[in-house]
Protein backbone atom coordinates (compact mmCIF):
# COMPACT_ATOMS: atom_id res chain seq x y z
CA UNK A 1 0.00 0.00 0.00
CA UNK A 2 1.65 3.19 -1.03
CA UNK A 3 0.57 6.63 -0.10
CA UNK A 4 1.00 9.82 -1.54
CA UNK A 5 3.33 12.83 -0.34
CA UNK A 6 -0.21 14.88 0.23
CA UNK A 7 -1.83 11.88 1.92
CA UNK A 8 -3.38 10.54 -0.74
CA UNK A 9 -3.69 6.77 -1.32
CA UNK A 10 -1.81 5.39 -4.33
CA UNK A 11 -3.55 2.08 -4.21
CA UNK A 12 -1.15 -1.16 -4.18
CA UNK A 13 1.75 -1.66 -5.72
CA UNK A 14 5.19 -3.44 -5.97
CA UNK A 15 8.52 -2.09 -4.97
CA UNK A 16 9.83 -1.03 -8.06
CA UNK A 17 6.80 0.87 -8.92
CA UNK A 18 6.57 2.95 -5.95
CA UNK A 19 10.45 3.54 -6.18
CA UNK A 20 10.02 5.19 -9.43
CA UNK A 21 6.98 6.82 -8.04
CA UNK A 22 8.94 8.71 -5.57
CA UNK A 23 11.88 9.35 -7.47
CA UNK A 24 9.96 10.75 -10.53
CA UNK A 25 8.38 13.29 -7.18
CA UNK A 26 12.05 14.20 -5.77
CA UNK A 27 11.07 12.04 -2.87
CA UNK A 28 11.86 9.30 -1.08
CA UNK A 29 9.86 5.76 -0.56
CA UNK A 30 9.53 5.85 3.61
CA UNK A 31 8.19 2.26 5.38
CA UNK A 32 6.05 3.32 7.57
CA UNK A 33 4.72 -0.17 8.39
CA UNK A 34 6.14 -3.28 7.94
CA UNK A 35 4.25 -5.26 10.25
CA UNK A 36 1.01 -4.34 8.69
CA UNK A 37 -0.92 -5.95 6.25
CA UNK A 38 -0.37 -5.15 3.33
CA UNK A 39 2.94 -3.02 4.30
CA UNK A 40 2.60 0.76 4.51
CA UNK A 41 5.08 3.45 2.32
CA UNK A 42 4.31 6.96 2.21
CA UNK A 43 6.00 9.06 -0.40
CA UNK A 44 7.80 11.68 1.45
CA UNK A 45 11.34 13.99 2.34
CA UNK A 46 12.78 11.57 4.36
CA UNK A 47 15.09 14.14 5.89
CA UNK A 48 12.50 16.87 6.77
CA UNK A 49 10.25 13.75 8.73
CA UNK A 50 13.40 12.66 10.41
CA UNK A 51 13.63 16.83 11.46
CA UNK A 52 10.10 17.05 12.45
CA UNK A 53 10.22 13.55 14.62
CA UNK A 54 13.48 15.36 16.68
CA UNK A 55 11.65 18.26 17.03
CA UNK A 56 8.32 16.88 18.97
CA UNK A 57 10.70 14.95 20.94
CA UNK A 58 12.73 17.95 22.09
CA UNK A 59 9.03 19.57 22.60
CA UNK A 60 8.11 16.71 24.63
CA UNK A 61 11.02 15.97 26.80
CA UNK A 62 10.86 19.90 27.21
CA UNK A 63 7.51 19.64 28.61
CA UNK A 64 8.22 16.44 30.51
CA UNK A 65 11.26 18.63 32.69
CA UNK A 66 8.71 21.23 33.33
CA UNK A 67 6.49 18.94 34.93
CA UNK A 68 8.50 17.11 36.88
CA UNK A 69 10.19 19.69 39.55
CA UNK A 70 12.63 18.59 42.22
CA UNK A 71 12.04 18.28 46.05
CA UNK A 72 14.35 19.19 47.65
CA UNK A 73 15.09 18.02 51.37
CA UNK A 74 16.11 20.16 54.61
CA UNK A 75 16.97 18.17 57.84
CA UNK A 76 16.04 20.61 60.88
CA UNK A 77 16.69 19.65 64.24
CA UNK A 78 14.69 20.04 67.28
CA UNK A 79 17.44 22.20 69.04
CA UNK A 80 18.30 23.68 65.39
CA UNK A 81 20.06 27.48 66.28
CA UNK A 82 18.61 31.06 64.90
CA UNK A 83 21.78 31.13 62.37
CA UNK A 84 21.43 27.66 61.22
CA UNK A 85 17.61 28.01 61.08
CA UNK A 86 17.66 31.33 58.69
CA UNK A 87 20.11 29.41 56.46
CA UNK A 88 18.04 26.67 55.21
CA UNK A 89 14.89 29.03 54.89
CA UNK A 90 16.65 31.50 52.57
CA UNK A 91 18.23 28.38 50.30
CA UNK A 92 14.17 26.73 50.81
CA UNK A 93 12.81 29.92 49.77
CA UNK A 94 15.39 30.17 46.54
CA UNK A 95 13.88 26.86 45.80
CA UNK A 96 10.36 27.30 46.27
CA UNK A 97 10.64 30.20 43.91
CA UNK A 98 12.00 28.46 41.45
CA UNK A 99 9.50 26.01 41.57
CA UNK A 100 10.41 23.22 43.34
CA UNK A 101 8.82 21.73 46.75
CA UNK A 102 10.44 21.06 49.77
CA UNK A 103 10.74 18.46 52.34
CA UNK A 104 11.40 19.61 55.40
CA UNK A 105 11.92 16.76 58.49
CA UNK A 106 13.66 16.33 61.54
CA UNK A 107 14.47 13.41 62.59
CA UNK A 108 15.04 12.58 66.56
CA UNK A 109 17.56 11.15 68.39
CA UNK A 110 18.31 9.16 71.71
CA UNK A 111 15.34 10.41 73.98
CA UNK A 112 13.98 13.11 71.63
CA UNK A 113 11.21 10.93 70.68
CA UNK A 114 9.96 11.32 74.41
CA UNK A 115 8.65 15.41 72.86
CA UNK A 116 7.71 15.18 69.10
CA UNK A 117 5.53 18.03 69.92
CA UNK A 118 8.72 20.34 69.82
CA UNK A 119 9.53 19.32 66.61
CA UNK A 120 6.32 20.10 65.53
CA UNK A 121 6.64 23.28 66.66
CA UNK A 122 9.78 23.87 64.33
CA UNK A 123 8.22 22.65 61.23
CA UNK A 124 5.28 24.98 61.87
CA UNK A 125 7.54 27.84 62.40
CA UNK A 126 10.21 26.81 59.21
CA UNK A 127 6.61 27.05 57.53
CA UNK A 128 5.54 29.75 58.90
CA UNK A 129 8.56 31.87 58.22
CA UNK A 130 8.04 30.58 54.38
CA UNK A 131 4.57 31.12 54.83
CA UNK A 132 5.41 34.16 51.82
CA UNK A 133 6.59 31.70 49.23
CA UNK A 134 5.15 28.22 50.02
CA UNK A 135 1.64 26.54 50.99
CA UNK A 136 1.67 23.70 53.61
CA UNK A 137 0.88 20.53 50.97
CA UNK A 138 1.13 18.06 54.00
CA UNK A 139 1.16 18.95 57.64
CA UNK A 140 4.07 17.46 59.75
CA UNK A 141 3.41 13.55 60.39
CA UNK A 142 5.04 11.54 62.69
CA UNK A 143 6.57 8.75 60.92
CA UNK A 144 9.24 6.33 63.29
CA UNK A 145 11.81 8.30 64.64
CA UNK A 146 11.04 11.19 62.41
CA UNK A 147 8.42 14.37 61.61
CA UNK A 148 8.15 15.49 58.05
CA UNK A 149 5.87 17.89 56.41
CA UNK A 150 5.83 19.45 52.40
CA UNK A 151 5.85 22.63 51.03
CA UNK A 152 4.86 23.72 47.64
CA UNK A 153 5.26 27.18 46.05
CA UNK A 154 2.54 29.39 46.31
CA UNK A 155 -0.13 29.74 43.36
CA UNK A 156 0.41 32.97 41.31
CA UNK A 157 -2.41 34.39 40.21
CA UNK A 158 -1.73 35.28 36.43
CA UNK A 159 -3.96 38.63 35.31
Amino acid sequence: MVIGPNGEKLGMKNLNDALTLASYAGLDLVLMSGTATPAVAKVMDYNKYRYEKQKKLKEQQKRQRETSKEVKEYRLSVTIDVGDFETRRRNAESYLVKGHKIKAFIRFKGRQIAHPELGIDVLMRFADSLSEVADIETKPTIDGRQVYMMLSPKKTERK
